[in-house]
């Protein structure tokens, strides 16, 4: 248990530390925000690398989504005699939750490992070395427009994801289980709120969870060791962290949004 102990203790700190040197970077990010105006072809380039690119696994898994939530929740409404408010209930779960969290998951396993990758091999073959010898800033150049093209796109996903979910749930209701069309839609606009569930809901937690999936994705490519081992592990670790910040920062907000 001894020896266990100053091994687990080295872990923790180096969470920390890289946790601490992610607040620096993004720190430095921002600083560079102005200078990175003068690439805005390479910030709209990866808008539609991490964006457009991402757009047909948003709109099938988000038409999957509301299909196999309406009939989850048709089934387990139908105990209780309540069917008519199916659409309601899949709204909400959609808007409140399941919309941003599921795009955000999506978004980090498609955009930001492609990101994580392309800026490890720009290390692993000396291109941002390369760059700073020829007085190209590469925060500026390679990191900024990538961060803001992740801040950029994951709001636009959501409401992609969001509305295909509706349409998967009104097919299966309405078309297939037989829930009346003009019930489905009335109680769904009667009881969906534009700023608890649409503007908190959708855009608020998005951007955060692009923020933050951009912001681990740009840091762990320029921190990677420059080997093709390196950039694996980087690739990994941006998925896994991507994941645990996007569960964990939905709870803070549902906790003071809600």
């Amino acid at each position: 248990m001894n020896a266990r102990a100053p091994q687990h203790d080295n872990v923790v700190t180096q969470s920390l530390a890289q946790i601490g040197q992610c607040g620096l970077f993004l720190l430095t990010l921002l600083a560079a925000i102005p200078r990175s105006f003068r690439y805005l072809r390479e910030t709209v380039r990866q808008l539609w690398f991490v964006g457009a690119m991402s757009l047909t696994i948003i709109m099938v898994c988000g038409l999957f989504v509301g299909m196999v939530l309406m009939l989850q929740l048709y089934h387990v409404l139908s105990i209780f005699g309540g069917t008519s408010a199916s659409g309601m209930v899949v709204a909400l779960s959609v808007y409140r939750e399941l919309g941003p969290v599921v795009t955000a998951l999506l978004f980090a396993g498609r955009a930001g490992t492609a990101v994580t990758a392309e800026i490890g091999l720009m290390r692993a073959t000396d291109q941002i070395d390369a760059m700073e010898m020829m007085a190209v800033d590469p925060i500026a150049y390679v990191a900024t427009p990538r961060f803001l093209a992740g801040l950029i796109a994951m709001p636009l996903l959501c409401c992609v994801f969001c509305a295909m979910a509706i349409f998967g749930g009104h097919l299966v209701g309405v078309t297939w289980l037989g829930v009346d069309n003009g019930t489905f839609w009335s109680n769904m606009t009667a009881q969906v709120d534009v700023h608890t569930d649409i503007v908190n809901g959708v855009l608020l937690k998005s951007l955060a969870f692009g923020a933050v999936v951009s912001l681990i994705a740009v840091f762990q490519g320029f921190t990677t060791p420059p080997t093709s081992e390196g950039v694996a592990y980087a690739t990994t670790r941006t998925v896994v962290a991507s994941s645990i910040a996007i569960l964990a920062l939905d709870f803070v907000l549902t906790a003071f949004l809600m």
